[in-house]
């Protein structure tokens, strides 16, 4: 990092060595073996730094240190017999070549004695995570000495950045770069095109950036549920742009280049997202010819019926591999519409001319073109989970994103995965209290959920499952992230969780890990971070923690108005389990529904009961389209069809309302066997999210 960041390390000292848990220590991630010694050493201007790397590895590292340490590099043949601070590297230029997808590669010994350091390891990539070691031991110009002995657990540790919603600069993307170094992280998945704006610069498709790197509005929600959305022409371009509501931007080929041989100099691949075919808005926008209608503002899908579809994506992916030189190139391939496709002559032909049954099968015949041009330039496809809708290409690679079970399953199949499942490594979620939280995704996040996250479950550990899995990931989404400090206030320290995850074999518990993160965070705002502070957090939902004790508890509910399976949270026993929800509502406690008939329900309460009081709950979100009913009816019935209103309700809450839940009430005294709870939807394809109906309330 430009600003050196210095963790504070906490030692016992010893008279001899003595093996040491990691907790005793504030290194993040942990290292896998460490042992304290007796003594520090003591690192000050004057000291050497000596090393028996050539050439560029020699070059790269050098720079590094010279800006980062403020310790140039010295070559040593034999370094061990030099200087005070060695650096010794014993592989071979093919291992250093292999050190990305290899653990053993990037593995390294550290020693440090009140007379020296030594860093020993195969890789220069190895070396400089002993560095990073060694930064994160430092307090005040002292080191304590140690001998740490440490392997990664997964080759691939990752983060994802959307700079396609919001655009960020190349300094603060060089920014993140550093903390990912400093953490150990090696792989940065570069979301670059996407509906919000193409941000890469294609030579052969200039209008990409010339008519859709920018558009009218910055805030998503008032651009992309507005009805003036619309892109805007680069300012640059235009003789008068002053003044003018225009927000966005994009990297030019040369921007790229600066930005992949910064990540490579701190050991970090950068993984580019070009999207396809779905999520395309702005493709359509500056070349209709390639959508399904031939018009832009249609559809959001490329046409893949049309022979030019493909000439387009061969060419723009020519120059997205001369650019970065990743084995991966991700493709996206998630939430397609294919509403289009249904009806287009040119999809329809290609349907029939491949025996093709549905349009999941079109999209599959499109990704598998992809793949074979991908790997007939010596890259393979990497895409979300659902490529593996219709039939999965033969070499893909899939990052599972929509749960666990995708990734498994491919895994399984022998594909590699992968792991970035929403619930638990997308970090534009809220990480506690929404309403006291910058604007997030509607899912509940919190730190120690992320660091509980296990890629591999406990069933398959030990079995060849886990060779498929190459390692984790967190993403974040800039929907409704505007600002620099806002992207690392999510990001940080949540990626912590993540970078330890992908590291650490033997973790020591998230009470160890807190602690650590405290020193972490503190380090990371002295060097100009926006972190989240995880002592100021508040937790989950006061509700939520504890069972809510009512005479409705474990009674049979009957759905009139049948709730989604994708947040059938446990089914029909959800809404009298005694659980209330959490904060957000992927966490399997809300159930969700988007039925026309919204929410209509009947508990069985087992005999004629005085009713005396009904609480509900309501979750309200607006940028998840999560709204609060129109009417919420509450009647009583004691033969089960003839049923007796006695409240309605219209909670009066205003869509766009950022967060909030809704307490619904009611007090009386009325006898009955059946509650009906009814809440009828607001507008179409909005959802309702309820939790638990507590009928008197214990």
């Amino acid at each position: 990092m430009r600003k050196k960041v210095l963790l504070s390390a906490v030692f016992l000292l010893f008279a001899t060595a003595v093996s040491m848990p990691v907790a005793a220590q504030n290194i993040i991630p942990q290292p896998e073996n460490i042992s304290l010694l007796k003594g520090q050493f003591k690192l000050n201007k004057g000291t050497k730094i000596v090393t028996n790397l050539t050439g560029s590895d020699f070059k790269v590292l050098n720079q590094y240190t010279s800006e980062v340490l403020k310790h140039p590099l010295a070559y040593a043949k034999n370094p061990s017999q030099q200087g005070v601070f060695r650096l010794i590297c014993k592989g071979t230029a093919k291992q250093a070549a292999q050190a990305m997808d290899s653990v053993r590669l990037q593995g390294y010994e550290l020693e440090v004695t009140p007379k020296g350091i030594t860093i020993q390891a195969l890789t220069p990539t190895g070396l400089f995570y002993g560095l990073q070691t060694v930064r994160q031991l430092e307090k005040d110009g002292q080191i304590a000495c140690v001998k740490v002995k440490d392997t990664p657990r997964f080759a691939y540790r990752g983060l994802m950045i959307d700079c396609s919603r919001h655009f960020w600069s190349k300094d603060f993307l060089k920014k993140q770069l550093d903390a990912m170094a400093y953490f150990k992280l090696d792989r940065f998945h570069w979301h670059l095109t996407d509906g919000g704006g193409w941000r890469m610069e294609v030579k052969k498709y200039p209008r990409l950036t010339e008519e859709t790197a920018y558009r009218t509005e910055s805030d998503w929600t008032k651009w992309w549920n507005g009805k003036n959305r619309q892109y805007s022409p680069d300012p640059r371009r235009l003789v008068c742009w002053k003044g003018m509501n225009i927000h966005g931007g994009y990297y030019t080929q040369d921007d790229i280049k600066e930005i992949v041989d910064y990540a490579a100099a701190r050991h970090i691949t950068i993984i580019p997202e070009i999207e396809m075919p779905g999520h395309s808005d702005e493709v359509v926008y500056a070349y209709p010819e390639l959508s399904c209608t031939g018009k832009p503002y249609t559809q959001s899908d490329l046409c893949v019926g049309k022979e030019q579809t493909y000439t387009f994506m061969a060419n723009v992916l020519k120059e997205v591999m001369r650019l970065f030189p990743s084995k991966y190139i991700h493709i996206g391939g998630d939430e397609a519409e294919r509403r289009t496709w249904k009806t287009c002559p040119d999809c329809q032909r290609v349907m029939k001319d491949y025996h093709l049954k549905d349009v999941a099968e079109l999209q599959s015949h499109f990704t598998h073109r992809i793949e074979r041009f991908l790997n007939d330039n010596g890259r393979k496809l990497l895409g979300w989970d659902e490529i593996m809708e219709g039939t999965l290409a033969p070499n893909a690679a899939v990052m599972s994103w929509r749960g666990t079970e995708a990734g498994l399953t491919a895994a399984k199949s022998g594909h590699h995965v992968v792991m970035a499942p929403q619930e638990f490594c997308y970090l534009n979620m809220y990480q506690d209290d929404p309403m006291t939280e910058p604007k997030a995704q509607g899912g509940y996040t919190r730190l120690e959920k992320t660091y509980n996250y296990d890629p591999i479950p406990a069933a398959y550990k030990g079995t060849s499952l886990e060779k498929y899995i190459d390692g984790v990931q967190g993403c974040v989404w800039t929907e409704f992230i505007e600002k620099p400090d806002h992207l690392e206030y999510m990001i940080y320290p949540r990626l912590l969780a993540l970078a330890e995850t992908g590291w650490t074999k033997q973790r020591t518990g998230y009470a160890d890990f807190r602690q650590r993160v405290i020193t972490a965070t503190d380090a990371l705002k002295r060097a100009g971070y926006n972190a989240f502070d995880i002592r100021k957090e508040k937790g989950a939902r006061p509700e939520s923690r504890s069972i809510v004790q009512h005479e409705a508890l474990g009674k049979p509910v009957t759905y009139l108005g049948r709730y989604a399976e994708k947040y059938r949270a446990e089914g029909d026993s959800t809404l009298t389990n005694g659980l209330r929800g959490d904060w957000g509502y992927l966490e399997g406690r809300w159930q969700g529904f988007i039925d026309s008939t919204g929410v209509d329900v009947v508990v069985d309460m087992g005999k004629v009961t005085d009713i005396r009081d009904v609480r509900v709950d309501f979750m309200h979100l607006y940028e998840s389209v999560i709204y609060t009913p129109e009417t919420i009816e509450l009647m009583v019935s004691e033969d089960g069809k003839n049923f007796k209103t006695i409240d309605t309700v219209p909670p009066g809450i205003k869509a766009s309302e950022d967060y909030l839940v809704y307490p619904y009430k009611w007090k009386g005294d009325v006898k009955g066997r059946y509650v009906r709870v009814k809440a009828l939807s607001r507008e179409k394809d909005a959802w309702i999210f309820t939790d638990e109906i507590i009928v008197n309330e214990k």
